[in-house]
């Protein structure tokens, strides 16, 4: 990724932060992690110093198993079964445990996301996606260009890394704001009154600084207080 670009997606741990739910979170299947170990020391069998790395790996793995064989024998003498057995057992046994509470972990942090969610969010969600798309094809683009295809340069490229730039601000402002909102909602609710006169206020405001920058800026403002209103009052309703 070029330098230009570095710095400018909204990452998972970026997203998860400024709305402080686990959003977008995704179930860790613990298989996942061993096959990419597992290609790691293919890749490195098949390098320069794949007798080593081959060495260094059954030392360990016998190392490993001597150690627990000892143990075993030891502290658990009861235990009648073959060592290598019961480190089968055990491996898969603490695996499927650990695959369990991973999920049971990640189903609590989705319902969690699924009960704090508004309709402001999805949608900043959703423009997040979008945005971070175009990055992703911007990069991919570049990478095609570096392939040696000059024709795909992207024109005025500075500007559009500008507005990306800017498009970015204006999504992290408004994920901070529908935050403050949706973690105030009971405040909110008990001063209703407060909150309908600062958007009687704005909208005033937008409606004569329409045409400027920063009328548009209190456009994106006036449209999340909208929202929040409407879930104001769809909370109201439902008592």
């Amino acid at each position: 990724m070029r330098y230009d670009l570095q710095g400018l997606e909204i990452n998972q741990n970026e997203l998860q932060y400024l709305t402080n739910l686990p959003v977008n979170d995704e179930l860790l299947i613990i298989i996942k992690p061993l096959l990419k170990l597992g290609k790691l020391y293919i890749n490195k069998i098949k390098g320069s110093e794949g007798a080593t790395v081959v060495f260094i790996g059954f030392s360990t793995f016998v190392f490993s198993y001597l150690l627990f064989d000892i143990i075993i024998k030891v502290f658990v003498t009861w235990i009648t079964i073959p060592s290598w057995l019961l480190l089968i057992i055990l491996g898969f046994g603490v695996s499927g445990l650990t695959q369990t509470v991973l999920y049971l972990i990640w189903r609590s942090r989705s319902k969690l996301v699924k009960l704090k969610m508004t309709n402001s969010l999805q949608i900043l969600l959703t423009d997040v996606d979008r945005y971070n798309t175009v990055i992703r094809a911007i990069d991919i683009n570049d990478q095609i260009e570096e392939a040696g295809n000059p024709e795909v340069i992207i024109k005025e490229r500075e500007r559009v890394i500008e507005a990306l730039k800017l498009t970015k601000a204006d999504l992290v402002r408004a994920l901070k704001t529908e935050r403050i909102l949706r973690e105030n909602k009971s405040f909110i609710l008990s001063n209703t009154e407060l909150f309908v006169n600062n958007l009687a206020t704005l909208t005033a405001m937008q409606v004569t600084e329409q045409a400027t920058e920063h009328g548009r800026l209190l456009n994106e403002a006036l449209q999340i207080a909208l929202d929040v209103q409407h879930e104001m009052k769809k909370l109201q309703n439902q008592r």
